[in-house]
C-alpha cells in the first residue's frame, strides 16, 4: 500500500513538473504563459462575441482567419452567451498588451486597443494552427497569457528595387508578419536597377524608370500602380502593421534619372547617373511634386528619403555648373556639405508634409531636427554613429548589418549571398539580438531606440522562392528579439518551439531554411 501511494506520488510529481517546463507554442514567446489542464473544443458551432460594437471588424478578422487557416466559419453571436470566444476590451496604457484567458469552454481575449486584441488573436491562431486542425476543428490546449511587446518598432525591409516579386507575394510577407506580431513593413521601392512606384504627375518613372532588374537591365517594366499602392496599405492596416515607402535620394537615382535625366546630378564610373542634381532649383521642385503624391499613398505620415552612400556618384558634382554655382552661392565648402544641403532641404519638405523623416545612419551629420527624425543605424562596424545619432537625440531604429540583413548569409555552407569579413546571420545571431550587445552602451536613452529591424537587399535574390528562403525562419527569431525581453529568451527553447511553425510555413508555400544538410540552397 505504502509503496503504491509514493508511485503515485511520483507519478503525479512527474506531471506537474512535466507541466511546469512545458513551454508556450506561442512564437514570440509572451511576456507571462500559463498552461492550464483542459482543451477547449473550436468548430463551426464555436460562438463568437464582442463586448462592444467597435470590435466587431476585430471579430470579422478572426473569422477570416479561422477560414483560412483551419476551415472553421464561426458566427458572431449578437450577445455573449457565456461560452465560446469572447473579443472584450479593457482599460490599461499599453494598447499593444493583451491577455488570453482559456477554459474547456470559454476563451477571452482582452485588450485596451484593437492592437492589443489583434496580437491576442494571433496567439489564438497559433494555438489553433500548431493542434493541427483537422475537418473544419481543433481541440486547443489552454493557455493563459498576460503579454506586450518590448519595442513598439518590429520590422522587416524589402528591396523591390532590384527584383520585384509582385502583390500577392507581399501580401503573404504581410499575412506572416503580422502572424509573428511585426508591425513596420519598410519598403524599398526606388534604387538604381528600378522605379517601382506610379507616379501620376511623372508617369515616365514607372513606364521607363520601371524597366530592369538586378542583373538584367531590359527586363520589362514591372512598378505598383497607386491602386495597388492602397490595396496593400490596406490589407497591412488590417493586420496593424504600418507599411513606410522609401524613395531613395539623392544618391541611387538611377532608375529615376533613365526616366528624367533632366533631373540628374551624374555619377561616377561605376555608378554612372548615380545621383540628382543639387544645384538645380527645378530638382527640389521635381521630388517635392513626388513626395507630395507618395505622401498621399502612404498616410503612415513617415517618408524614408535614404541620404546613404553619396559619395559612391557625386564625383560629377565637383564640374557640375549649377553644383558649383550652388555651393558658391551659399558658402559651401565640400561636396559633404552640399549633401547635407540637399538632405535638410528635403527634410524641410517632409515636414510641411506632416512626416517625419527617416534616413540611414549617415543623415546624422545633416543636423535634421531631432524630434522630427528617425535614424536607421545600418552599419555595424561604425559603432560611432549610432553613439553620434543617440548624443544628438535622435530617435534609432537599430538594423545592423549583422545580424539584420538578411541578404547575408546563413551558414558556411551557403554558396550565394553576402558576407562580411567573412561573418554572416546565423538563426541564432539573429535571435541573440539585444541592446546588451551593442558596440556602445544604450544607458539611460534606451527610451531613443525605436526598436529593430531586418533588411533584405535582393542583388542576390533572384527568385521568390530565394527570398522566401533567406526570410525564413529568420523572421521568427526577429519577431521574438523585436517582442520578448532578453532574459527571457532561451534559445534551445526557441528552437524546440520553431519546430510547430515549420509546418505552417510549409502549408503557405514558403520555402525556408530547415538546416543546411536538410535543405539544399535554391538556385538564385
Amino acid at each position: 500500500m505504502i509503496r503504491s501511494f509514493f508511485s503515485v506520488m511520483a507519478l503525479v510529481c512527474v506531471s506537474l513538473l512535466s507541466q511546469a517546463q512545458q513551454s508556450c507554442p506561442v512564437i514570440p514567446l509572451p511576456s507571462q504563459s500559463t498552461p492550464v489542464k483542459a482543451v477547449f473544443p473550436l468548430n463551426d458551432h464555436t460562438p463568437l462575441a464582442v463586448s462592444e460594437p467597435a470590435l466587431l471588424a476585430s471579430a470579422n478578422m478572426l473569422q477570416q482567419q479561422l477560414l483560412q487557416y483551419a476551415g472553421i466559419r464561426l458566427v458572431i453571436a449578437p450577445k455573449a452567451p457565456g461560452y465560446g470566444i469572447l473579443l472584450k476590451k479593457v482599460k490599461g496604457d499599453n494598447p499593444a498588451a493583451y491577455s488570453l484567458e482559456m477554459t474547456g469552454t470559454q476563451v477571452t481575449i482582452s485588450a485596451s486597443g484593437d492592437e492589443g486584441i489583434f496580437y491576442g488573436m494571433m496567439s489564438l491562431m497559433q494555438l489553433v494552427r500548431t493542434a493541427k486542425p483537422k475537418a473544419a476543428a481543433a481541440q486547443v490546449p489552454c493557455w493563459n497569457i498576460a503579454d506586450k511587446p518590448l519595442f513598439g518598432w518590429r520590422g522587416f525591409m524589402l528591396d523591390e528595387s532590384r527584383q520585384f516579386f509582385g502583390k500577392a507575394v507581399v501580401k503573404k510577407l504581410l499575412d506572416e508578419m503580422a502572424s509573428y506580431k511585426l508591425n513596420r513593413f519598410h519598403w524599398h521601392l526606388t534604387d538604381e536597377p528600378g522605379w517601382r512606384l506610379e507616379i501620376k504627375q511623372y508617369p515616365r518613372l514607372s513606364l521607363v524608370g520601371g524597366i530592369g532588374v538586378h542583373g538584367d537591365s531590359t527586363a520589362p517594366a514591372q512598378y505598383y500602380t497607386q491602386d495597388e499602392i492602397k490595396e496593400i496599405v490596406a490589407y497591412a492596416k488590417e493586420r496593424h502593421i504600418t507599411v513606410i515607402p522609401e524613395i531613395d535620394m539623392p544618391g541611387h537615382a538611377t532608375a529615376a534619372n533613365k526616366a528624367y535625366p533632366q533631373f540628374s546630378g551624374g555619377g561616377s564610373a561605376k555608378y554612372p547617373e548615380f545621383t540628382f542634381n543639387p544645384g538645380k532649383e527645378e530638382t527640389y521642385q521635381y521630388l517635392t511634386n513626388i513626395l507630395r503624391e507618395v505622401n498621399v499613398l502612404f498616410p503612415s505620415q513617415m517618408i524614408h528619403i535614404g541620404g546613404d552612400e553619396v559619395s559612391f556618384g557625386s564625383e560629377k558634382w565637383k564640374t557640375d555648373p549649377a553644383v558649383q554655382q550652388l555651393m558658391q552661392t551659399k558658402g559651401l565648402n565640400s561636396l559633404l556639405e552640399v549633401e547635407h544641403y540637399f538632405i535638410k532641404r528635403m527634410a524641410d519638405t517632409l515636414l510641411k508634409l506632416n512626416s517625419k523623416v527617416l534616413g540611414w545612419d549617415e543623415v546624422t551629420a545633416a543636423q535634421l531636427p531631432a524630434k522630427e527624425t528617425i535614424v536607421f543605424w545600418w552599419r555595424h562596424d561604425k559603432a560611432d554613429q549610432l553613439k553620434g545619432a543617440l548624443d544628438k537625440g535622435y530617435n534609432v531604429v537599430l538594423c545592423p548589418r549583422l545580424p539584420y540583413y538578411f541578404d547575408f548569409v546563413q551558414d558556411s555552407s551557403n554558396t550565394v549571398g553576402r558576407r562580411w569579413a567573412g561573418g554572416f546571420n546565423p538563426l541564432k545571431r539573429v535571435y541573440d539580438f539585444s541592446l546588451a550587445t551593442l558596440p556602445v552602451p544604450v544607458g539611460n536613452r534606451a527610451a531613443q531606440i525605436e526598436g529593430i529591424q531586418a533588411n533584405l537587399w535582393t542583388e542576390t535574390v533572384r527568385t521568390t522562392e530565394r527570398m522566401y528562403y533567406m526570410t525564413f525562419p529568420r523572421l521568427l527569431a526577429l519577431a521574438e528579439a523585436a517582442w520578448t525581453a532578453p532574459e527571457q529568451r532561451d534559445f534551445a527553447q526557441f528552437e524546440q518551439r520553431l519546430k510547430q511553425h515549420l509546418p505552417l510555413l510549409k502549408q503557405q508555400g514558403i520555402y525556408y531554411m530547415e538546416s543546411p544538410k536538410s535543405t539544399p540552397e535554391p538556385i538564385r
